[in-house]
């Protein structure tokens, strides 16, 4: 869902459009694009949180919430050293709900964090605003069975794009696509083989 939103339908959105309850929106796709803009716009991250289905198979209710809601139990073996954690039980989220005129309508919306929010610049790296573009991916794969490494794959992609303000994925991006693509190649047989 969030790899199919264009981002010129992010843009569309004015800069001091708050939600409030009751707004209504086309689909539950165009709710998400307009809290994941908001999202942008305010510096936190956002991702679906629950969505319900009614017995047909028609989704009905859906939540977005801040990407630091939640808590996480830490995975690590040793005590001493910690994994960090970017959950902190963040309770801001929005709740919609399919209606009988087929609109979607804010019914529930918190907006307080519990957390520092970070600087516009650092937004674009949440995970729910990165996108490979179908041209990177087609390149990234051309330039990998040509045998270009990766880190100058990526580069010539940022310079093309004219910095790393301007590129909508980061290198570790890039390196998951490239993997996938790798495995997807591999059929039946050719694994033994390596």
């Amino acid at each position: 869902m969030e790899k199919d939103i264009e981002v010129e339908e992010l843009e569309k959105f004015e800069e001091n459009d708050e939600p409030i309850i009751g707004m209504s929106f086309d689909s539950d796709v165009d709710l998400f694009i307009y809290f994941k803009e908001y999202g942008k716009r305010k510096w936190f991250p956002i991702l679906r949180r629950t969505s319900r289905k009614d017995s047909d198979g028609i989704l009905r209710n859906v939540t977005f919430a801040c990407g630091r809601s939640g808590e996480t139990r830490s995975k690590s073996v040793n005590i001493l050293k910690p994994q960090p954690n970017a959950k902190t039980g963040c309770n801001a989220r929005l709740g919609a709900g399919l209606g009988d005129d087929g609109k979607w309508t804010i019914r529930s919306l918190n907006l307080e964090h519990n957390h520092v929010l970070l600087t516009p610049t650092k937004s674009k790296y949440f995970r729910c605003n990165r996108s490979l573009n179908t041209y990177a991916k087609k390149r990234l794969d051309v330039n990998d069975r040509a045998g270009i490494r990766l880190c100058k794959n990526y580069q010539s992609l940022v310079i093309e794009a004219g910095g790393h303000e301007n590129v909508t994925f980061i290198k570790r991006d890039c390196r998951n696509h490239v993997q996938k693509e790798r495995r997807l190649r591999l059929g039946d047989g050719d694994a033994a083989a390596l």
